[in-house]
């Protein structure tokens, strides 16, 4: 069993799922001039791109908590997001490995969003990774195949296999 660590959060991968962290010098190399989501994992017929942020780190300050979170409702990180996204899937792409269709999943770390908030930002981030070519006519290659943005009760309940808790928890 596989446990993807990131500060706070961790997911637990079932046995025979492989996932490796992305966002660092060791594995991704090139951070001088590309971003990159935190982690990817492979499974069987897709990968998935995780991003996590964790507002609610038992670290943070209740001041940088209300900051962030005014600064995610607003939409101001959705360019931050596109960008990991993109990079990640340049230097996969680039690598030879992104061969499986690719879901972009991002995780918040704040109990106090609720789903509309999670729906919201879901559909700003689909309009800022274009799942279809240009006039929606479709891509000859899958650029993103979906993305969503949870929190860690909305990622428990709609992917079950992959539990999300709190390392301190």
């Amino acid at each position: 069993m596989t446990v993807l660590a990131e500060n706070d959060l961790q997911i637990t991968l079932p046995a025979g799922s492989t996932g490796r962290k992305f966002d660092d010098e060791a594995s991704h190399g090139l951070s001088h001039c590309m971003k990159a989501v935190d982690f990817i994992v492979e499974l069987d017929d897709r990968v998935l791109f995780i991003e996590l942020k964790d507002p609610e780190h038992p670290a943070a300050q209740p001041k940088d908590q209300k900051k962030f979170l005014q600064k995610f409702l607003s939409g101001a990180l959705d360019a931050d997001l596109k960008t990991k996204y993109r990079d990640s899937f340049l230097y996969e792409w680039a690598s030879g490995q992104a061969m499986k269709p690719i879901y972009y999943l991002v995780l918040i770390g704040a109990s106090t969003l609720s789903d509309a908030d999670l729906l919201a930002r879901t559909d700003a981030l689909k309009r800022q990774i274009p799942t279809t070519g240009p006039d929606d006519k479709p891509w000859k290659r899958s650029f993103v195949a979906g993305c969503a943005v949870m929190n860690i009760d909305a990622w428990n309940k709609a992917l079950p296999h992959y539990p999300v808790s709190r390392v301190s928890a």
